[in-house]
């Protein structure tokens, strides 16, 4: 019988903080669009396709440069092996 002496401050103490904290996501703006963050994961930003279109095109470039260097090089060893 002793226990319910704790245990109803501490149901009262519980109940208390989750009131205060809802009431605090309500006032913040944490419940005004649930659906946008579950969307956006399913569409990409426009500046993320910028950004991969940057590095794709410099990825490219850079092997297209790694290649042209690696022929020559290649030519050279074939005319020295003949």
């Amino acid at each position: 019988m002793s226990i319910i002496y704790v245990l109803i401050p501490i149901a009262v103490l519980l109940t208390s903080i989750g009131i205060y904290l809802f009431f605090w996501a309500v006032k913040t703006e944490q419940f005004d669009d649930l659906e946008k963050q579950g969307m956006s994961i399913l569409f990409d930003d426009e500046n993320d396709n910028i950004s991969r279109n940057k590095n794709n095109n410099s990825k490219l470039k850079d092997s297209e440069l790694s290649e042209s260097d690696e022929q020559p090089k290649q030519a050279a060893k074939s005319s020295h092996d003949a």
